[in-house]
């Protein structure tokens, strides 16, 4: 058993990335599976944002029954990740062209909703003074999970088959692991189920513009992870041969999606100390100037392009982690799990509206215009944080660092 601080927020960390391994997979085995089954666009599409759907509804049923405050988040996590290691390994014997493969990855990613945000509510039992640190390290393991199928693409591995086993295997582990993680002396579990508390969080303003905030910060995020891979390509063969075009492309999207852990780090160390309405504000200013000048350099020269998306990757996640950490400070203790839930729900529900804005965007104003209109996220979020700041609850931030 992890009885110690740092053991025990090392062995959660490990168990929530390894647990997630099954979402993280998708996109490394999309190419071949559409070589050898011939996918349709509808299969290609639901084989990867069905995860995301099923997340959604997943969190949304989470919150509204209030699980992860009402039972033990240890087991509710190993079961999901059980339950989760089972239906993606499933895929195997049905096949990825099924129906039923659709279905299979829709309960991997309902069942993402007892992992992602139960993880953030353990780690913050152990809160001490730095509430953004320990949520942005747990933010930022699972930033770099998230980056990892663009190296894979980019040095060749392409047996699917061995993909899902491993990352099914990993997910199990992670799902056995946590429950020898001791929870921290802040968790508190309440057996009272008050369906009312979802209106509650909504109708508190604090809450409310924290909660808009994540908004902002999601609507640009997951859209730009989702389709960097693919601007870098285009640009890149648009002055290079086409075979190293791809190489550096994928590799140059590993670098930029993998440098928001620094940023989720950096974030969480700088919001501690200078405040989150600050760090929130000062990051989405950073990320949203990089949303309007990165589809403007189409075609320029591939270093100086893949330095301004290092400097997006890191600023686009480096307040991820913040907005859980404010909301987890201005929400009721007891109610933790389900506040974090909630938030993850909704900001969830919006990247499936950008992720598929954004290819028709491209196809009417360019990448500039396309990733431009990313930059709407950020100055919502800009404005609904510093609202926040301005609310007496913002004193209740980062042990009263605005």
């Amino acid at each position: 058993m992890a009885t110690s601080r740092r053991a025990a927020i090392a062995l959660l960390v490990f168990a929530e990335v390894a647990a997630l391994a099954v979402w993280f997979s998708a996109a490394a085995v999309l190419p071949a599976l559409r070589t050898e089954f011939a996918l349709t666009p509808f299969q290609e599409a639901f084989f990867t944002s069905g995860v995301q759907l099923g997340f959604v509804i997943g969190t949304l049923i989470s919150a509204l029954l209030m699980l992860a405050d009402r039972f033990d988040p240890r087991r509710l996590f190993m079961l999901c990740a059980l339950i989760a290691a089972a239906a993606n390994l499933a895929i195997l014997a049905v096949g990825p062209d099924h129906l039923l493969a659709g279905a299979l990855r829709l309960v991997v990613g309902m069942c993402m909703a007892g992992i992602y945000p139960v993880g953030m509510k353990m780690v913050a039992s152990w809160v001490r003074h730095d509430m953004g640190l320990l949520i942005g390290l747990l933010v930022g393991a699972v930033t770099l999970g998230s980056a990892w199928p663009h190296l894979i693409a980019a040095i060749g591995i392409t047996d699917w088959r061995w993909t899902f086993i491993w990352s099914s295997l990993l997910a199990a582990t992670g799902g056995l692991a946590v429950n020898f993680v001791t929870l921290g002396p802040r968790l508190t579990i309440t057996a009272r189920f008050d369906p009312h508390q979802l209106l509650r969080v909504w109708r508190t303003k604090s809450l409310r513009l924290a909660n808009l905030g994540y908004l902002g910060h999601m609507w640009e995020l997951y859209a730009m992870w989702a389709w960097i891979g693919l601007f870098l390509y285009e640009s890149f063969a648009a002055v290079m041969p086409d075979g190293t075009a791809t190489v550096m492309a994928r590799l140059a999207a590993f670098g930029t999606v993998a440098a928001g852990a620094i940023g989720s780090l950096a974030g969480g160390w700088i919001a501690d100390r200078l405040g989150r309405t600050v760090l929130t504000m000062g990051a989405m200013a950073i990320s949203g100037a990089c949303a309007l000048v990165t589809g403007f350099l189409f075609g320029a020269d591939p270093i100086l392009l893949t330095a301004v998306c290092l400097i997006w990757g890191v600023a686009i996640v480096a307040d991820s982690a913040q907005f859980s950490a404010s909301v987890a400070e201005l929400s009721e203790p007891e109610y933790v799990g389900t506040t974090l839930t909630f938030q993850t729900c909704l900001g969830f529900a919006l990247t499936l509206v950008t992720i598929h804005l954004l290819p028709h965007l491209v196809d009417h104003l360019g990448w500039g215009g396309a990733f431009a209109s990313l930059a709407l996220g950020p100055i919502a979020g800009i404005a609904a944080m510093a609202r926040l700041r301005a609310h007496p609850d913002s004193i209740r931030l980062a042990g009263g660092r605005r």
